[in-house]
């Protein structure tokens, strides 16, 4: 049986801003390698590959050195999950090749207005006018980011639009193992399963790295297996709704990197479309932290 971490929230929010720069950092890394800025571009499914890859290797090693203890898996929900997040990131990837890193990142923040639509059917939650309210202003702020008239600039949107509804509906499935599996056999299971499916896509278009892009592919890897490492410790630590706001941090490190790395800087619809996004966001976050706790203090 899987015993709780006790709660810890200043620890909790430090992690998941450490989470988020490290984030951040694979979205740096997977523009390098998709624009050909290290070698000859590189298809988003080996990238994605050389991330589970990478990762799947780091888990692993921590884990037979840490040495949790496991329990037996739900291999079916752990499946379900890693395909929409093998899907997401993948889409997420495709589209840091071709708009700056703060939209792409913004729009992906949509992530969990789609996993509270997608709960309705799934998990047979009620969505209350605020929810609803919420959702929408998020949404608003991504059609800003969509520029519509650019061509490049909507095909990129469109793609981190694809990757925040599969990271959305991973968030389901997470909710489903949360709280019955410890977070290390989580991370564990999530990246081996991942590892085979983007191995199996990959036969089709993978092409020999340069030795960069090899630096580039591993360092990918060890950063999002200890972005996820210290998210999912986060979130063992601190309530949902507390540990979500600190994540949005993501964006600032997205636009600094991109900023510093590629001169590539938010103009006022990245700003005006990203604080829409991060206010309906918010709202969210907010709401479902009020609902928590009246559910909380019920009496029984």
């Amino acid at each position: 049986m899987f015993i709780p971490r006790a709660q810890n929230p200043g620890l909790a929010a430090l992690l998941t801003v450490l989470a988020a720069a490290l984030l951040a950092g694979t979205t740096l890394l997977a523009k390098a390698l998709g624009t050909g800025a290290l070698g000859p571009a590189l298809s988003p499914f080996q990238i994605s590959h050389g991330r589970f890859l990478f990762a799947f290797l780091a888990i692993a090693a921590m884990t037979a050195l840490i040495r949790p203890r496991m329990t037996r898996p739900d291999l079916a929900t752990h499946a379900t999950r890693s395909g929409f997040g093998w899907a997401g990131v993948t889409l997420m990837f495709a589209a840091a090749a071709f708009i700056p890193l703060s939209d792409a990142t913004a729009i992906s923040f949509l992530n969990p207005v789609f996993g509270m639509v997608l709960a309705i059917p799934l998990l047979g939650e009620k969505v209350g006018p605020v929810r609803w309210c919420a959702a929408g202003i998020a949404l608003l702020g991504a059609m800003i980011l969509m520029r519509p008239g650019s061509g490049v600039i909507e095909t990129g949107a469109a793609l981190a639009l694809g990757a925040a509804l599969c990271l959305g509906a991973e968030l389901i499935f997470i909710k489903r193992l949360s709280g019955r599996e410890g977070p290390w056999q989580i991370l564990l299971v999530n990246n081996a399963i991942g590892l085979a499916i983007a191995t199996l896509a990959v036969l089709w278009v993978w092409i020999a790295p340069t030795p960069a892009q090899w630096a580039a592919l591993v360092a990918l890897g060890l950063l999002m297996a200890l972005a996820q490492t210290a998210f999912v410790n986060a979130m063992a630590r601190g309530d949902a709704s507390f540990v979500a706001p600190f994540f949005y941090t993501a964006l600032v490190f997205a636009a600094l990197y991109d900023g510093v790395i590629f001169g590539v800087w938010p103009d006022a619809v990245s700003i005006t479309g990203a604080g829409v996004v991060l206010c309906g966001a918010g709202l969210l976050v907010w709401r479902e932290g009020r609902r928590r706790a009246q559910v909380t203090q019920r009496p029984l």
